[in-house]
């Protein structure tokens, strides 16, 4: 895992439209247009495993969490522990600030996926998070599927 570079960025939208793809199995079809990572405007904001990248995880800043605005993985290196490294690797990243995302609560790669992690389910989502939900139904996101906030903290206590 690496920090993107500003040349690694070009090529993360096909990256992402590709996993996206993967959803349609599921019954989930996402509409035509951008993508998450096209909002990318600094580099370090960005994770990637490979060179040239195959996956990687956008990150940023939301209500003092570090926040995973998107993860994904080329379907051809799929099942490669590569979106789990990815993940290690932000949960690292954020430190004691703890990691909030959203989610679909049923996909079996998105929702329990991420509480096999130590994600759980956040009921009260701070208030920049909150507005980012509100986008997404907006944008339509909870029209596809049930959506899940989480949060996992930095350490997670057995």
């Amino acid at each position: 895992m690496r920090t993107a570079s500003a040349a690694d960025l070009p090529t993360l939208g096909d990256i992402e439209r590709a996993a996206d793809r993967v959803f349609e199995a599921v019954g989930i079809v996402f509409p035509p247009g951008g993508t998450v990572v096209d909002t990318v405007t600094d580099p370090a904001d960005v994770l990637v495993a490979g060179d040239p990248p195959v996956a990687f995880a956008y990150v940023g800043p939301l209500d003092g969490h570090l926040h995973l605005h998107q993860i994904a993985v080329d379907p051809a290196y799929a099942r490669q522990g590569l979106g789990t490294a990815l993940m290690q690797a932000v949960i690292a990243r954020a430190g004691a600030r703890g990691v909030t995302l959203t989610t679909f609560a049923d996909v079996p790669w998105n929702g329990p996926w991420y509480a096999k992690l130590g994600f759980t389910v956040l009921a009260e989502p701070g208030p920049e998070l909150a507005e980012l939900v509100h986008e997404e139904r907006l944008g339509g996101l909870n029209a596809l599927g049930e959506r899940w906030v989480m949060y996992r903290p930095s350490r997670i206590r057995t």
